[in-house]
């Protein structure tokens, strides 16, 4: 009988369920590095332009991925990079940033951006492939039955969604697109 697993051990010993953790953690990765890309050399001013008819400027974008990770990295038993009131006006559901004055710094939220990936990683690769079965704090879609999989997927789902977002603001403050 051969074996037809293909995954193999992962660098940290774990054996079934790691190939799902690294897969994550070069999610994360990707997400990251999308995000640092697409805001390279824009000014504060450009992360509060507007997007016409509707929708978030790129500072709320950056700020919101910043939050979201902030709600995770407990679980993933990291410490928040910034307090939470820091972030409240990033959080989901919040309204449009229409005033510069309730925005946060655009370099700062770049700090918290790089911090909070690193905690995620490090999270990620300390978490055990037994974990992802287990419940999860919370769920952001209401199911009683998330679990750390599932939540992680969802997470990463939305990081993605909004990391792709940060291309198209960069173009509408006037600048390259920076994917190349």
């Amino acid at each position: 009988m051969t074996n037809t697993d293909t995954r193999g051990p992962s660098l940290d010993g774990q054996a079934e369920g790691s190939g799902e953790i690294e897969i994550f953690r070069h999610s994360a990765r990707l997400i990251h590095r999308i995000v640092r890309l697409n805001t390279n050399g824009l000014t504060q001013a450009d992360s509060l332009i507007q997007p016409q008819p509707a929708g978030n400027c790129l500072n709320w974008v950056v700020g919101h991925l910043v939050c979201i990770y902030q709600h995770v990295l407990p679980m993933l038993e990291q410490w928040p990079v910034l307090k939470a009131s820091a972030l409240q006006r990033y959080d989901r559901c919040s309204l449009p940033i229409k005033d510069s004055a309730e925005a946060c710094d655009l370099s700062e939220l770049l700090s918290a951006w790089d911090e909070s990936a690193a905690r995620v990683d490090a999270g990620l690769i300390s978490l055990r492939s037994k974990a992802l079965d287990g419940p999860a704090p919370f769920s952001p879609t209401g199911n009683p039955d998330e679990t750390v999989r599932s939540l992680l997927n969802t997470i990463l789902f939305h990081q993605a969604y909004h990391a792709g977002q940060t291309g198209i603001l960069r173009r509408i403050a006037g600048k390259d697109g920076a994917m190349v």
